[in-house]
């Protein structure tokens, strides 16, 4: 018996002693897979709190050492005249006695108040030549520039463009000049980060990110009738204020103007005049005072294929719908319903890409637009006029 308690005693022990060593085995392995993935985490950490993490700056900052000192605030004033009643009131002037005796009937005073506006501009030259939208100083009677470094100068308009809404101006003081680098629009790709930088609200020095939306946009798919730019779009936030300031890209170039934001359905959507188009109409408002547009006086619809009564499908080319009277199409043997496949041997996709080849050309050089007519190919060498002196 007592052997037995011995043995019994021996067994209890060694299980004792099993189940610690498990235990401690336990805890070994949870020690080891601790280290083993939460030190990373740590390093990590550490990493992002080190001093030299912290004082790196985003290519948001870097893109605005570049040209963020080149963004200006337009400030406007214009006096505004409205007629009022004079001092006399009105059932007296109407009186058919008082009307006898002093020979007056509706005397107006004229009343004039002074009607302020702002919107946003970026220097774009060392001789102090900002760019930014018509509307932003249309009518205005003083123009008031305020830079980054807290200088205020007076302004004059050189020249606006209502049909791109675009403007320059010319600071009346002399410089040095903080100036911006402008881009390559036509490089542009769907993706591309957006910087939008203005003054929305009276809110100077204002920065908002998003990416390039679309290439392209034109007007008139917004309901815009009387302008002639196809715009960048972007969902960097635009505000009112924004209005003429720099859409920036990544390393701090200049790549579009902003110019407006959708409201009602699809608000949140801004959009720009891309910076090619807006540095050609620059150079004819600082050479001739008015923006230069090239049209042959054409109407132009998609080419549709119908499919079945309920789908149908866009083929490359542009139809001619309609054919200004005397205009240089008319002029060049272009008709209604032909087909537009290619202008100067580029190809043609939609009525976009006409307007476009159109606006690229100079007024001086032809175009060479080829057409299907009942499936047979022409060449026609038509010459564009300015649209300005089709309304003279």
């Amino acid at each position: 018996m007592h052997g037995l308690d011995e043995k019994s005693l021996l067994i209890e022990s060694l299980k004792v002693s099993r189940q610690k060593y498990l235990k401690i085995f336990v805890l070994v392995l949870l020690i080891f897979f601790n280290f083993r993935y939460e030190t990373p985490l740590h390093s990590s950490e550490a990493l992002l709190i080190s001093p030299q993490n912290r004082n790196q700056q985003s290519f948001v900052s870097k893109a605005l050492n570049i040209s963020g000192d080149a963004v200006v605030t337009i400030e406007t004033q214009r006096k505004v005249f409205s007629s009022i009643e004079g001092v006399v009131p009105p059932g007296i002037l109407n009186d058919e006695y008082f009307e006898r005796f002093f020979g007056l009937r509706g005397l107006q005073v004229p009343r004039s108040r002074i009607e302020k506006g702002q919107g946003s501009g970026v220097i774009f030259s060392k001789e102090g030549l900002v760019l930014t939208n018509a509307h932003v100083i249309e009518r205005t009677d003083q123009l008031i520039v305020g830079l980054s470094d807290g200088r205020r100068v007076l302004g004059n308009v050189i020249g606006e463009d209502s049909l791109t809404d675009l403007a320059v101006i010319k600071l009346r003081s002399k410089g040095p000049w903080p100036t911006a680098q402008l881009g390559d629009s036509d490089n542009l790709k769907v993706g591309d980060w957006a910087i939008a930088v203005g003054n929305p609200f009276g809110l100077e020095n204002t920065v908002t990110l998003g990416i390039i939306s679309n290439l392209n946009r034109d007007v008139a798919e917004l309901g815009i009738s009387d302008k002639r730019v196809d715009l960048i779009q972007t969902d960097a936030a635009i505000n009112p204020g924004n209005s003429g300031g720099p859409l920036l890209n990544s390393v701090g170039e200049v790549i579009g103007i902003n110019t407006l934001v959708r409201s009602g359905p699809g608000a949140g959507l801004g959009f720009a005049i891309p910076i090619n188009r807006a540095r050609k109409i620059a150079k004819d408002l600082i050479n001739s005072g008015r923006g230069k547009h090239p049209m042959i006086g054409v109407t132009l619809s998609s080419n549709i294929k119908q499919k079945s009564n309920f789908l149908s499908q866009t083929e490359n080319g542009a139809i001619i719908k309609y054919l200004m009277p005397n205009g240089p199409a008319e002029k060049g043997g272009l008709k209604v319903n032909d087909l537009i496949i290619s202008i100067n041997d580029e190809e043609i996709s939609t009525p976009a890409d006409v307007v476009q080849k159109i606006n690229q050309n100079n007024l001086q050089s032809t175009l060479k637009i080829k057409i299907l007519r009942d499936n047979i190919e022409y060449i026609k060498i038509i010459k564009p006029i300015d649209i300005y002196d089709l309304r003279l």
